[in-house]
């Protein structure tokens, strides 16, 4: 006797999986408890939907089973009463409230100028000083552009001055070597030196 017997695997059929995103939408608005298209579909790729997705000629499409949908709008119904009372935004006052209580005869409810806070005030000092700092060193900076442009026209200067001096020296020099080799070299040396003077 053979105890290893395999087990058929417990799937649901494809035929319960009849709905439309746009029917479960249909049925969340029913319920009284809309969303979009868009949600139902990260319901079902979240898996909080039983569902099926299958290729049609312009894309995937889901299919989903309607057993699914009212057990979920049973969990968003009993998970809501909870999240309603901690999400409940405070309602501004307004001069509908300050007229509710006058009439009451209480006095007018204190409105204070809006102030900024201490952390914000304390954050843009700093900001501003170290804008100031930041804009003095770029006067710093300015003045010690202007000094080393200066330091460089001057030694451009001296180098112009330089090769004034040394130019006729290199001439001459230059010509005492070419005297001793052809005529025609010393006749092109010294076209050459009075261009360059």
């Amino acid at each position: 006797m053979n105890d290893d017997l395999s087990r058929t695997v417990a799937t649901s059929s494809d035929s319960e999986y009849t709905l439309s995103i746009d029917e479960a939408a249909a049925r969340y608005e029913h319920a009284g408890h809309p969303r979009t298209l868009r949600s139902i579909q990260r319901y079902c790729a979240k898996g909080h939907l039983d569902c099926r997705r299958i290729e049609t000629s312009f894309g995937e499409k889901f299919l989903i089973a309607p057993a699914s949908i009212a057990k979920h709008i049973a969990y968003i119904e009993e998970v809501k009463p909870a999240a309603t009372i901690r999400d409940t935004s405070r309602p501004v006052a307004t001069d509908d409230a300050q007229e509710k209580y006058r009439e009451a005869g209480q006095p007018d409810i204190p409105i204070s100028p809006d102030q900024s806070r201490p952390v914000a005030t304390a954050y843009v000092g700093l900001l501003e000083s170290e804008n100031g700092f930041l804009r003095e060193q770029i006067g710093v900076k300015d003045v010690q552009i202007k000094d080393l442009t200066e330091r460089a026209r001057e030694t451009n200067h001296l180098i112009a001055g330089l090769q004034k001096m040394l130019t006729p020296l290199l001439g001459h020099d230059m010509r005492s070597v070419s005297s001793q080799g052809d005529e025609k070299e010393i006749a092109t040396d010294q076209g050459g030196d009075k261009g360059i003077t």
